[in-house]
């Protein structure tokens, strides 16, 4: 079985469209625009075989239709959203099997930053680490905003993700680390690790380098919403909001409200 690469192609601002290959066929997930994927598919000499899509919204799905113009390429996307150049509907427990590159994925369903959001995950094969390609549901060291969805549904999303494989390598779809590392920093400005991630990711960002992906290992130690049942965590809140934090819930919805206003 070949080795396969994980690219993140950047597009717009701040997104990555991950493109995955074998060195001859390559999936891309959530193209939000097409030029950025035709210069790279080109300059490596890659045919594109497949695109995944997480969820709706149009720097993810806006380069599909030009991507496809010329090609009859399949198209997999969430069952519940609609999106009109999905040829195969999924939904959470399907598995998708692509041939060329070879890639076994199984379906999770993570609603919240929209309400028929997925991921696609990746076991872990011959040795290799496992992926997941998680769009904006979870970010390094933040999680996406709440547009359709619940504190409900993301926090259980969150927590389906975080219960994969600590060496599961995160795709995410934006390179917001350095914002989130300084509101990780306000919730929890005594973790050691997460001081020294942000010295890390900002000497990669400062090289232009991604900060990503990470690791749900790492995640699980460094990325606030992921540690919302930590009684210092909801101390801070508490102390922050001048709010009451009971549960692990009401922790997961303030610090989220927080982080839409913090600058």
């Amino acid at each position: 079985m070949k080795t396969l690469e994980y690219v993140p192609v950047p597009a717009f601002a701040d997104n990555y469209i991950w493109l995955v290959s074998d060195g001859r066929d390559a999936v891309a997930v959530d193209p939000g625009e097409a030029a950025p994927v035709q210069a790279y598919l080109q300059r490596r000499g890659w045919r594109l075989s497949a695109i995944l899509l997480t969820h709706h919204h149009q720097d993810h799905v806006g380069g599909v239709a030009e991507l496809c113009a010329n090609a009859a390429i399949p198209v997999y996307g969430p069952a519940a959203e609609h999106i009109a150049e999905v040829t195969h509907p999924l939904k959470g427990g399907d598995r998708v099997r692509i041939a060329a590159p070879h890639m076994a994925l199984t379906v999770l369903e993570v609603p919240g930053h929209t309400r028929g959001h997925i991921a696609y995950f990746q076991p872990g094969e011959g040795g290799a680490a496992p992926h997941v390609f998680c769009g904006d549901t979870l970010f390094a060291s933040g999680c996406g905003r709440l547009f359709e969805g619940t504190p409900e549904q993301m926090l259980a999303s969150l927590d389906v993700l975080a219960a994969l494989p600590g060496e599961t390598q995160v795709h995410c779809a934006h390179e917001y680390t350095l914002s989130n590392i300084r509101f990780a920093l306000a919730v929890e400005p005594a973790n050691a690790q997460l001081k020294a991630w942000h010295d890390e990711a900002s000497a990669r960002r400062a090289r232009n380098e991604p900060t990503l992906p990470t690791t749900i290992g790492h995640e699980r130690a460094v990325n606030p919403f992921l540690r919302v049942e930590r009684e210092d965590i909801r101390q801070t809140l508490a102390d922050a909001l001048h709010e009451t934090v009971p549960d692990r819930l009401t922790s997961f919805a303030l610090m989220r409200e927080w982080k839409n206003r913090f600058s």
